[in-house]
């Protein structure tokens, strides 16, 4: 058992208030799967005096406008339920710490959460619990979540969060635990996690000792979980039933501290299909196998749509952009693109999508997600993939799942005078060094996706309403368009928004 001491971060007095509500609970940490509770008979948990202080809560902001809003909506939400709870108690006390993640410092790679331990450690490891993180969507009910947090024990390591699962093997995962993917389980993040302080100082004690790798930042949630296990020396994730991605009104959602909004965010009417321009990367090889994939499933739904080829073959047709083939990395024909997208050669749009011939997106769905987002500012979306974030490295968008710029980032990105350095470089991860340099953030969305559904645990993607996957490998593309990114009203959207025209 770990001492009680300022090191740890959980006072004699703290520690003894928790306790002074719930008596001690049989908890095993170690075996990734849940907590037992054992609640006071004579004076149930809601009756109890309810103290948040001891909870710093992290919400996982982003520097966009409109994720600042939402994780504002979030921080009010929670500070008018303790404002309540407080009133029904007649306490006095000082709310707890609420920060969005984003503020707390100048560094980008802040939101892989691993360098920014040392900090929280430094700032809350002598005076606090429970480090909360919560996903700007998620819905808290505060009073439900401390009474799961008061009844383990604040002086332990614990890694607290509802489990996920690979079913097989992955490449997102590089493949870790391929003899049993099952075995390891990691937090979804939609539900809410938390760290106990003493882990949280341990942690931040290694980091500072022992500096972290400069390598891929690719599934967050996932190689955070494997940080913490330490090859089996540290604590495995332990389910906690009340962290829930159930819908926030579902009617069995009652046992629930955190839900999750399942809907695919939309604020407005969706773009206009004619405000989106859209670019297919391909070569002469994939013409006959890849783009007629594209021409079957979403690229029916895009208004103004070109194909940029190493040969132009007017029977698709395709544009050569003047700039050879290469087998990887592709960052001549990327830019190229997006000097041919500001251009007189194309019509004027506010919005730029560029994806891979074996992209599969909902151009709909799209339309709906960048109603949420102003063109005016220079806005890079899509999944966030990060290299050397420990060592001050850089964001990108990963290129297979999509990338979205609005006019404004691409007018800043070919201003800067920023170039490939040859053209067969990472052009996302060229693009992510340009826009680091530049100071405009890469915007994370979890809907666009690298991988193909196979590659994600199920129940993560339960709860979503996809925009894009990436790869035909080992899949029938058209049949996993079918499944996970048709709408049934898709051309009845597109007909609509045609019409508004």
């Amino acid at each position: 058992m770990l001492p009680i001491n300022s090191r740890y971060g959980c006072s004699v007095a703290k520690c003894f208030l928790l306790w002074s509500l719930v008596p001690f609970i049989n908890a095993k940490g170690d075996d990734g799967e849940s907590h037992t509770k054992m609640h006071n008979a004579d004076k149930p948990p809601s009756e109890s005096h309810l103290d948040l202080r001891d909870v710093v809560f992290i919400i996982q902001s982003q520097r966009n406008s409109f994720h600042v809003r939402q994780a504002e909506k979030l921080r009010k939400d929670l500070l008018l339920q303790i404002q309540a709870l407080e009133e029904v108690q007649k306490s006095q006390n000082s709310p707890p710490v609420i920060h969005l993640l984003h503020t707390l410092s100048d560094n980008g790679g802040d939101w892989s959460i691993l360098p920014l331990l040392p900090y929280l450690s430094s700032q809350f490891g002598k005076n606090s619990s429970w480090i909360m993180f919560l996903e700007e969507d998620t819905r808290v009910k505060l009073q439900k979540l401390h009474q799961v947090l008061r009844t383990i024990d604040c002086r332990k390591e614990w890694f607290l969060g509802k489990p996920l699962h690979d079913e097989e093997s992955t490449i997102i995962h590089h493949y870790a635990f391929s003899e049993n993917p099952t075995a390891f389980k990691y937090p979804d993040f939609s539900a809410g996690w938390a760290l106990s302080i003493p882990l949280v100082n341990r942690l931040a004690s290694k980091i500072e000792q022992e500096p972290l790798k400069s390598d891929f930042t690719i599934d967050l949630k996932h190689e955070v979980a494997l940080y913490i296990w330490e090859d089996g020396k540290g604590p495995r994730l332990t389910a906690v039933p009340e962290l829930c991605t159930l819908p926030e009104r579902s009617p069995v959602a009652q046992h629930c501290a955190t839900t999750v909004n399942s809907h695919s965010p939309q604020c407005g009417q969706p773009i206009k299909s004619e405000n989106l321009f859209v670019a297919v990367k391909t070569c002469k090889k994939f013409h006959s196998e890849r783009v007629p994939v594209v021409k079957k499933t979403w690229g029916k739904q895009a208004t103004l749509l070109e194909y940029y080829s190493d040969y132009a073959d007017p029977s698709i047709p395709t544009i050569n952009l003047g700039v050879p083939n290469t087998e990887r990395g592709h960052c001549g024909k990327t830019f190229a693109i997006l000097r041919r997208f500001l251009s007189s050669a194309v019509p004027k749009t506010d919005w730029l999508l560029i994806v891979d011939d074996d992209t599969l997106i909902s151009l709909p769905r799209l339309q709906a997600l960048l109603s949420c987002y102003e063109s005016s500012e220079a806005v890079c979306l899509g999944e966030r993939y990060g290299y050397g974030l420990g060592q001050g490295g850089y964001s990108y968008i990963t290129g297979g799942g999509g990338m979205v710029f609005s006019r404004e980032a691409v007018v800043q990105l070919l201003a800067s005078g920023c170039k490939c350095y040859s053209n067969d470089a990472p052009d996302d991860m060229v693009l992510g060094m340009c826009l680091n340099a530049l100071r405009v953030p890469v915007t994370h969305s979890p809907l666009f996706h690298q991988a193909r559904p196979e590659d994600y645990a199920k129940e993560f993607l339960a709860h979503q309403t996809p925009v894009s996957f990436h790869k035909h490998w080992n899949i029938e593309p058209i049949e996993v368009f079918n499944k996970w990114l048709k709408d049934k009203n898709t051309d009845g959207l597109q007909k609509g928004t045609k019409e508004e025209l």
